[in-house]
């Protein structure tokens, strides 16, 4: 038995695959309090005490990153750089605005300490120097009187985590290891060689920083689950792969977007069986939407950020925005409407849910209709409909108008923002999204998926099975992946280091597939594209992606070999997704509700999704599936593929 499990801010989607073959999914609340309890209880459901192997896709490192509620955490680097997290880059996200309001680093200057150390131009061991002299490291005097008073400050300052970070400690390591290895004890420890062993300070700086800072919060929180339950528990990465809790212990880091990154590779395999190999993944949940791009495979970046700090590890290249079903409707000082980013979550959840007042995207799909009271989670929640009117109309009032034109207001600013997002990972990229499917999933996907489409004239939606759980479902697609890499800037033995670095994915991935990559750049620029290694020709395959990406390439211009990388890569046994079948019966006699779509109120067929067949059929309906709602306009006709995916089609004009 295998389980995929997604956090949520709303709902825990849990997907069970079992022996046999068969696939079972399930929804509890949310407890941002308490994740792991959420996750032993539906455990405990899922297994009744069988074993199992799980991977899951946990939201702890980044809520703890978003809320800034990681440990108190100190920032050890070489003396006359302690600023470097505060000074960051010149970049400017906002180019035309004068004064912008900076977001605060996760840590105070006064948690930042210098150490006086250097690693000399030669780069030999023998050569750093720690304390005032340039000296050997057999010389222990000036290094312990160094070391030691770095401990005291930080015994004052009440630690939990310490991250180490010398500027050249990406080529060599030994004074990191040296310091880290006197440190230890004081909290929980990382360095920049082991989270992050490239050049650039102040990535690297902002990469171990933020592993130290949710690291011990994660590290409790695995140790919880792993205490409660007996399963083989592994770790959704951001890269698309699951690692085990050992290795997500040490790089927390690596976990801050494991819930979308599963919802990607769910989306890119459903829609390949689907014969669809570009596509544009719209996840929709109750908190927030990932989209991404897939063309032919997913993309991954070493460019994210989190919350307006870098994180240099490989990720798959995903936007989120704070709109979903939970995000809350207001009015700003302008008289504007406005929706989200700020999100009811799970507790009190949308005013439907029976805590809330405020009004939220879910309470506008319930009072047009969309959403009826018994219809959440196969019927399991009762939805509040007085409630949700009641909010809606508190926008109503404020902007004087009909609760449902408010009602309307508040979709028609949440698919914008949904727009934007889509906009910036295809145009804004050099895509053009008329030429991609959109597969949309999550619990409000399919709600939106639709009339999103049409604005950006995109033709094709793909629904899949389980699209209210795709991510959890996605956990379970994904290989065992570990990634390392090396700054070999000016460095000329490559290929020694492609080899230690392969020993050393070999030792902790036995038996996994080895592939090797690289980040090059022309002579003189300031970033890099990560390429396949060819030895043979290694600028072959970089002037190739230089020229898809700005559109020239200089085969001439000298290149320089920036940072080299190897993945492992362990491939695992999945569900069978193509032994999913459409129903062979049709319903004849859908039952019908009165539904307000395309702005006016109409009687509309609501078909169950377990009923669809490979017929076509067309719009206005609404389908309705366990953990989601898909609704179909006028003018686009829908029907159910061979693998279970509901395609929505919209008409040629």
């Amino acid at each position: 038995m295998r389980i995929g499990i997604d956090a949520g801010g709303t709902f825990t989607d849990f997907i069970v695959c079992r022996d046999d073959g068969a696939i079972e999914t399930f929804k509890l609340r949310s407890n941002p309090k308490s994740p792991a309890s959420v996750i032993l209880a539906g455990l405990a459901q899922a297994t009744a005490d069988r074993d199992a192997e799980v991977v899951h896709g946990s939201t702890v490192a980044t809520n703890a990153l978003l809320e800034r509620k990681g440990a108190r955490t100190a920032f050890v680097t070489t003396a006359g750089f302690e600023d470097v997290i505060h000074i960051g880059r010149q970049n400017r996200a906002e180019l035309y605005n004068l004064t912008p309001l900076l977001r605060p680093p996760i840590i105070p200057r006064g948690m930042c300490f210098g150490v006086r150390e250097r690693a000399f131009v030669d780069q030999r061991a023998e050569h750093l120097q720690i304390g005032d002299q340039r000296v050997s490291l057999g010389d222990a005097a000036g290094i312990a009187a160094e070391i030691a008073r770095l401990k005291t400050r930080l015994r004052r300052a009440r630690v939990q985590s310490i991250a180490v970070c010398f500027l050249h400690a990406y080529r060599n390591p030994a004074n990191e290891k040296r310091v880290a290895m006197a440190l230890k004890g004081l909290g929980y420890l990382c360095t920049s060689h082991d989270v992050c062993p490239e050049f650039r300070e102040y990535e690297r700086s902002s990469t171990t920083l933020i592993n130290a800072y949710v690291g011990p919060l994660m590290d409790e929180y695995l140790a919880e689950l792993e205490r409660g339950s007996r399963q083989r528990i592994a770790i959704m990465q951001s890269n698309g792969g699951f690692m085990s809790t050992k290795e997500a212990r040490k790089h927390a880091i690596r976990t801050v977007l494991s819930g979308p990154a599963g919802g990607v590779v769910g989306a890119h395999e459903v829609a390949r069986l689907s014969g669809f190999t570009r596509i544009l993944g719209f996840d929709m949940g109750g908190t927030s939407t990932d989209v991404s791009l897939c063309d032919g495979e997913p993309r991954e970046t070493l460019e994210a950020s989190i919350d307006g700090f870098p994180v240099r590890v490989p990720m798959l290249d995903i936007h989120t925005v704070g709109a979903g079903g939970g995000s809350i409707a207001r009015v700003d000082e302008g008289g504007l409407l406005r929706v989200g980013p700020e999100s009811a979550g799970a507790d009190p959840g949308p005013a439907c849910y029976g805590k809330g007042d405020r009004p939220t995207v879910t309470d506008a799909h319930v009072v047009l209709g969309r959403i009826a009271a018994d219809q959440l989670i196969g019927g399991e929640m009762h939805l509040d409909t007085a409630r949700a009117t009641a909010a809606v109309d508190s926008i109503a009032h404020q902007l004087g108008i009909s609760r449902v034109r408010a009602a309307q207001g508040i979709l028609r600013v949440a698919n914008a923002n949904m727009e934007r997002a889509i906009r910036l990972v295809s145009v804004e990229r050099g895509h053009d999204p008329r030429d991609f499917a959109l597969v949309a999933f999550g619990g409000c996907g399919g709600l939106h998926a639709c009339e999103i489409a049409q604005e950006l004239g995109i033709r094709t939606v793909l629904v899949p099975e389980y699209a209210g759980a795709l991510s959890a479902l996605g956990m379970l697609l994904a290989n065992h992946v570990r990634d390392y890499a090396a700054g070999v800037l000016n460095r000329p033995d490559l290929e020694r280091e492609f080899v230690r670095l392969e020993r050393t994915a070999s030792k902790d991935l036995p038996d996994a597939e080895l592939l090797r990559s690289a980040d090059i750049r022309y002579a003189g620029q300031s970033y890099e594209l990560a390429v396949p290694w060819t030895p043979a020709e290694p600028a072959a395959p970089f002037h190739q992606e230089h020229q898809r990406v700005y559109g020239y390439s200089n085969p001439d211009r000298a290149i320089e070999i920036v940072t080299i990388r190897v993945r492992a890569r362990l491939n695992v046994q999945k569900p069978n997704l193509l032994s999913r079948r459409a129903s062979s019966r049709k319903i004849t006699n859908p039952a019908l509700r009165r539904i307000h779509s395309a702005s006016v109120w109409r009687d509309t067929p609501v078909y169950p999704r377990a009923s669809l067949t490979t017929s076509i059929l067309r719009g206005p309906a609404l389908v309705l599936d366990y953990g989601s709602t898909t609704l179909i306009p006028p003018g686009w006709s829908f029907s159910v593929d061979k693998v279970g995916s509901l395609k929505l089609v919209a008409a040629a004009h």
